[in-house]
């Protein structure tokens, strides 16, 4: 007698279902891979409040209804592209920093890495810096606001904990990190604009000169 393999069927089906939902999974992810790079080049060209979901999808190639099986909404995708942007700036920082074992020279180099992601990236600092709509977060909900601020608060926080380890309290070293991050992206919006030149500077010098005179308090409190 002849006893079927009733397990077989069954396991043939998986497998198709398997690989139907990862090519749907592969398409989905392409998808949303063109919508964010189209989304990217709108938000540049038109700010968060110029942009719109029939702008971001004509860009793509997409119809709106298209872009909503994606995102709810234009801040959804300004969202995704700023956390994106916020990881690769911790990436880069925290890189310059385990390439450096003493304290004022990982400060040095995580600082400089922060400051040289945004000055190489304009379009990186255009997303980091809310495109400058009036200096202020246009149309983000404060919970995705806070979980970005802290992600950026991330990229500075090796930082802080550098200046404490060279000696100063963790109340004076956040101060002096506030500090560092306002003179930070003075230069960096003086450079992108390029107000700069008329002053007749150059912002990462200007940076790296700020850096010395920070790293020559922290050694001489005196």
């Amino acid at each position: 007698m002849t006893t079927r393999n009733r397990g077989a069927p069954h396991s043939h089906d998986s497998d198709a279902a398997a690989r139907r939902s990862a090519r749907s999974q592969a398409v989905s992810a392409m998808k949303q891979h063109l919508i964010l790079e189209a989304a990217q080049r709108v938000f540049s060209r038109n700010g968060l409040e110029g942009a719109s979901i029939r702008a971001i999808a004509a860009e793509a190639g997409y119809t709106p209804g298209a872009i909503y099986t994606h995102y709810p909404s234009k801040e959804a995708i300004y969202g995704d592209l700023l956390a994106a942007s916020l990881e690769r700036l911790n990436q880069a920082v925290a890189a310059a920093g385990r390439a450096e074992e003493a304290p004022a020279r990982r400060v040095r180099a995580m600082a400089l890495a922060f400051y040289d992601f945004y000055l190489e990236h304009p379009g990186e600092l255009d997303l980091g810096f809310y495109l400058f709509q009036g200096m202020r977060p246009v149309g983000l909900t404060p919970e995705l606001d806070a979980r970005l601020n802290q992600r950026l608060r991330d990229a500075l926080r090796g930082i802080e904990s550098g200046l404490t380890d060279l000696g100063w309290s963790r109340s004076v070293a956040v101060r002096e990190t506030t500090g560092l991050f306002g003179y930070c992206a003075g230069l960096l919006l003086l450079t992108h604009t390029g107000r700069i030149r008329m002053f007749g500077q150059h912002g990462r010098e200007l940076f790296s000169e700020h850096l010395d005179r920070l790293l020559e308090r922290v050694a001489d409190p005196g």
